[in-house]
């Protein structure tokens, strides 16, 4: 979250408050049941359950970055989010 790194295990909470930059993934080979609490909801739902479809391959990863607006989704480049990733393969 912004400019740092959490990792979160099972029954762990972390709350992003408004306007912070965050991303979030599972470890290597792994699959993570989560549970995001929205408010104001603002259509996220499509967003979450088009990640979905881009990871069961039933989509384009491309429609993600197509599709900003709608889902009022705003990417910024984190060289600490990359450098986690980049890490943990």
């Amino acid at each position: 979250m912004g400019e740092e790194t959490t990792v979160l295990r099972a029954g762990d909470f972390l709350a992003v408050p408004p306007n912070t930059p965050h991303a979030f993934a599972a470890a290597p080979g792994a699959t993570a049941d989560v549970l995001f609490v929205f408010t104001p909801g603002a259509g996220r739902f499509d967003y979450l359950r088009l990640l979905g479809r881009v990871m069961r391959g039933e989509a384009d990863p491309q429609e993600i970055q197509d599709s900003p607006e709608p889902f009022d989704i705003h990417y910024v480049d984190s060289p600490v989010w990359r450098e986690a990733i980049a890490a943990r393969s």
